[in-house]
């Protein structure tokens, strides 16, 4: 690095602290900067907090998005009929709950979805999803090879977007140095080798809903729900839909209309219940607990919504159900029938190095 560039890398961040927006293609050079780790770190710090201070625009998380997907992703190649699912959240939200998205993708996954997922360990939240499925014997530090044998053979699997073998360059850099808000939230959680056709986004909050989802659709989504869930009588909202309230969602279909809507829970055949049941325990282990006695069917019978709400939605998005709530209902009997811990073990053992290590740590947890 050199004076001069630094002088137009600080002067680009300039105009973002006026509430300039910047082009795609200079938002896509300044990451490659940022990436490339050819500036100092407090430039590079300033220039994540102005961009999202003053508030990306479509082309801004384009720019990032199409920077960290050439220059710091391993691609992934998954032959095969069938859309690629994902469903992630941006984190950042301010209710903290049950690890759902992880327990919704597991049970998709048993009623036919193929769940392309890419995630992280926990930086705003307790349990990340890297973490939980961690914990439960997948191996998370795989290559991206066997993430793809998982996904075509168990129609699972997840991209940990801190590994550097997935993201061999500055990604897990920046990530394990910031503890804010940036627009990593969303491009970076994009930024899936796979690079899933159709997912169910979750973002801390309603103003990014048509932003991510026409972002979106600008990198190839074909159909998207975009979705801020709440809680009654709680202030904030969750990347998630929502047993505990209303939802907002903006759909994208397949024919590239757009609309936006609220749904209750009593929508979808399920009961509002209070946000302490599904919210965090804030202990690692009771969490562990928690989520197998939920994809057995065992307790816990809000977190059960909860993961068969989020569950219904990727299979409607998928094109696995017509609707929500039959998804609902086809997640509900995949629970119920032990098709989702039949699927969490098959899981396990096929995204593993040394899958009888990942089976024992599973069968550990869930005991005699």
């Amino acid at each position: 690095m050199n004076e001069e560039t630094m002088k137009q890398f600080g002067a680009t961040i300039q105009r973002l602290i006026n509430k300039e927006d910047l082009t795609q293609e200079e938002t896509y050079s300044m990451f490659k900067e940022v990436l490339n780790n050819e500036q100092p770190d407090l430039q590079q710090g300033a220039f994540l907090a102005a961009l999202v201070s003053k508030g990306e625009t479509i082309e801004e998380i384009v720019g990032t998005w199409r920077a960290i997907v050439e220059f710091d992703t391993v691609p992934a190649m998954i032959d095969g009929e069938g859309p690629l699912v994902e469903n992630c959240g941006t984190g950042m939200d301010s209710l903290k709950t049950f690890n759902v998205s992880t327990a919704a993708a597991i049970v998709a996954a048993a009623c036919g979805a193929t769940m392309v997922r890419h995630g992280a360990r926990a930086l705003t939240s307790f349990c990340g999803t890297v973490d939980m499925a961690e914990a439960l014997g997948v191996d998370v530090e795989c290559e991206v090879d066997t993430v793809v044998d998982s996904i075509k053979s168990q129609g699972i699997g997840l991209f940990n977007g801190m590994s550097p073998n997935v993201h061999p360059g500055g990604l897990g850099r920046i990530l394990s140095q910031i503890r804010f808000g940036s627009t990593l939230n969303i491009a970076a959680s994009l930024a899936n080798p796979a690079r899933p056709s159709h997912g169910v986004r979750g973002v801390y909050s309603e103003s990014l809903l048509e932003r991510v989802g026409a972002t979106m659709s600008a990198i190839g989504y074909s159909h998207s729900l975009v979705v801020h869930g709440k809680a009654e009588e709680q202030k904030g909202g969750m990347d998630e839909f929502s047993v505990c309230g209303e939802s907002l969602v903006h759909e994208i279909s397949s024919t590239g209309e757009s609309s936006t809507y609220t749904l209750m829970p009593e929508d979808v055949g399920l009961a509002t219940v209070p946000f302490a049941e599904i919210a965090t325990t804030g202990n690692f282990q009771q969490e562990q607990s928690r989520f197998l006695e939920v994809l057995s069917g065992s307790g816990h019978e809000s977190c059960i919504a909860f993961t068969c709400l989020n569950a219904g939605a990727a299979l409607y998005v998928g094109g696995q159900a017509d609707t929500i709530e039959t998804g609902v209902t086809l997640s509900r009997d995949a629970i119920d029938s032990g098709a989702a811990m039949r699927k969490l073990r098959n899981w396990v053992q096929a995204q593993n190095r040394e899958p009888n290590q990942g089976l024992a740590k599973l069968d550990a947890l869930i005991g005699p």
